[in-house]
């Protein structure tokens, strides 16, 4: 683990309880004498922590030193991702973390499961302890869109991933906002908000589930 999340990181005390508190002390077993190194994911600082006094319950921290140390993403890439099954979302989320993805808008499609409602709350979360891995110093951006035509209207430079001999490589400097859809494919009519040149594909004539294809286009992208 690269660093701990913690909100009030930067605050000169802190105090460590709860599920934290257990999983560094009891699960991690962390030397009372090493410092701790903690982010709060909204500034691009890690803060450096010595531990003062350590309890049944909790743990009290001084902060010693701040280090200002980015590591995001060099390539902005926003994925519009028709919703699948909410355990595929959260299998792929940490690698789409660690591969540099900046945010993504999930959609409901024509042929999305209609009565999956996501746990944003836990979806973040799943982030969280990804960058806490990866080091990297924020966190994937989530949003949701439901109305797909707010989609059309809102963002014109918009590619699909979709069957096309137009391979993405070959408009990698370029794609900032791609559109993934669902286990089901994409209907006719979404296919048909697209000019050619915005369709967009790879050289397998294979059929890829979704989630496989959010990681392909994350890796060919940004990678």
């Amino acid at each position: 683990m690269q660093f701990t999340y913690h909100p009030l990181a930067k605050d000169s005390q802190l105090i460590v309880d709860g599920e934290l508190h257990k999983y560094l002390f009891k699960v991690r077993r962390h030397d009372k004498n090493q410092n701790l190194f903690f982010r709060n994911l909204e500034d691009n600082y890690l803060y450096q922590y010595k531990v003062v006094n350590i309890s049944r319950r909790e743990t009290s921290l001084v902060l010693v030193n701040k280090e200002e140390k980015i590591i995001k993403p060099s390539k902005f890439l926003h994925i519009f991702w028709c919703v699948v099954d909410h355990k595929n979302i959260e299998k792929m989320l940490p690698s789409l973390n660690e591969i540099g993805v900046s945010k993504i808008t999930f959609v409901y499609c024509k042929y999305s499961q209609k009565n999956i409602k996501l746990n944003y709350e836990k979806l973040n979360k799943i982030l969280i302890n990804s960058s806490s891995q990866s080091g990297r110093s924020d966190i994937i951006q989530l949003d949701h869109i439901d109305n797909i035509e707010d989609l059309f209207n809102n963002y014109s430079n918009l590619y699909m991933f979709n069957f096309s001999h137009n391979h993405i490589i070959n408009h990698k400097n370029n794609i900032e906002n791609i559109f993934i859809g669902p286990e089901g494919g994409f209907c006719d009519d979404e296919i048909k908000q697209f000019d050619s040149d915005h369709i967009v594909g790879v050289d397998s004539n294979m059929i890829l589930r979704s989630e496989t294809a959010v990681v392909s286009v994350a890796s060919m992208l940004l990678l």
